[in-house]
């Protein structure tokens, strides 16, 4: 009887189809009708999302893609919108990149119709990458190191006004350590206290993390390649315990060195999987426990959080988001798609 059961019990588990997240997914391209860059990317469901690149393009969806609406601040046009946070239809918080006075962010209430100016950076010396909010009030925005210190500022009201958080909370940065204004991901959140930043430019690749809402830091290395144009990339954590970096060589997007690293216990050690993406990649997001991966050289999806990936894509995408089980990918020409 034993046997008869084992038996049925095989025969059924090869007649299960597969889950949907062992399916190997797909992009629908989702023309926008524009050629601008879009690092910034900020998925609400799958009807809306926003993207925001160069030219100081900030675009709104609000039917899955069909329709894309320009909703930028006027008078930007110079401005490159590194990344876009938003927290539903009417509201978003939008970052530009650059050095000086040209980092900035802006703040909207009503879909883009009306912006606000909320942050001008002052320092010659500071450049802000990213930013990311623990909830629909509390963020942080991440600038490069000025006199070996990391710069983040934060913000208690939804990004209405900001704050710098005091250096002192910080580790001293590596020479030539840096972030990656690739994505938009360079810093990221998970739960109300536990917040990253993602380096590279320096010695080594290293990721940052505060478990008090942003005051204060510890570094730990990681074994992803470091130099001007390596390090980490992008950064997504499932829980405040499980999180991955990727990133890689933009400058030698196929070169061979570990892209991927995993830690389980909030940033503090990090490994290199058995299989990983084949060369640079910028941007990372969970959906559920799977995980996706873009770059310019194509995009990869792992079912198992990151130890096994499958590239299932060769388009250049630069960042990727899911709300849910609903993920967008934006990148270089316009292009952007929702997964199907």
């Amino acid at each position: 009887m034993r046997v008869v059961l084992l038996v049925l019990a095989l025969l059924v588990s090869i007649a299960a189809p597969a889950s949907a997240g062992e399916r190997t997914p797909a992009w629908e391209l989702k023309p926008t009708g524009v050629t601008a860059q879009f690092r910034g990317l900020s998925a609400v469901s799958a009807r809306v999302a926003w993207i925001s690149g160069t030219q100081g393009t900030v675009l709104r969806t609000t039917d899955g893609g069909a329709t894309w609406t320009s909703v930028g601040p006027p008078g930007t046009e110079a401005l490159q919108y590194r990344d876009i946070e938003a927290f539903d239809a009417d509201h978003a918080v939008v970052l530009s990149i650059g050095p000086g006075t040209d980092s900035r962010v802006y703040r909207t209430d009503d879909g883009g119709a009306h912006w606000r100016q909320t942050f001008q950076n002052t320092d010659a010396a500071a450049f802000y990458d990213c930013l990311a909010f623990f909830d629909p009030w509390r963020g942080l925005a991440m600038s490069d190191p000025v006199d070996g210190r990391f710069q983040v500022q934060a913000t208690f009201d939804g990004g209405r006004s900001w704050r710098p958080v005091p250096e002192s909370g910080f580790p001293p940065a590596l020479p030539g350590e840096a972030g990656f204004a690739a994505s938009g991901q360079c810093v990221t959140t998970a739960g109300p206290f536990d917040a990253w930043l993602a380096t590279g430019g320096g010695a080594t690749a290293r990721v940052l993390h505060s478990g008090d809402g942003g005051r204060h830091w510890t570094a730990s290395d990681t074994p992803l390649p470091s130099s001007a144009s390596a390090g980490v990339f992008a950064l997504a954590f499932r829980s405040p315990s499980r999180g991955i970096a990727i990133g890689g060589d933009f400058a030698n997007p196929t070169a061979p060195g570990p892209a991927v690293a995993l830690t389980r216990d909030r940033g503090r050690t990090w490994t290199t999987p058995g299989r990983y993406p084949a060369g640079y990649r910028s941007g990372l997001a969970w959906r559920g426990g799977a995980v996706l991966a873009v770059g310019p050289g194509g995009s990869d999806y792992s079912p198992d959080g990151g130890r096994h990936w499958t590239p299932f894509d060769t388009g250049g995408f630069d960042s990727v988001d899911c709300a849910g089980t609903a993920c967008w990918a934006s990148g270089a020409q316009g292009r952007v798609a929702r997964l199907r």
